[in-house]
């Protein structure tokens, strides 16, 4: 599992991500919130399955 995820994406991934997720945590928004997860954790992770699937990358 190679990176395909660029560092401005994972910082942007991480930050507006784990906002979202701590939002609906601390019940600041609705537990829609939580999908901020799926960002947050590929931002993380460097490695995004949906721009494989398009073949883009970093």
């Amino acid at each position: 599992m190679t990176s395909n995820v660029g560092m401005t994406d994972r910082i942007l991934r991480v930050l507006i991500g784990g906002s979202l997720a701590s939002a609906a945590a601390f019940g600041a928004i609705g537990p829609w919130g939580l999908i901020g997860l799926v960002p947050f954790i590929t931002g993380l992770l460097g490695y995004c399955p949906v721009y494989s699937l398009f073949r883009r990358g970093a």
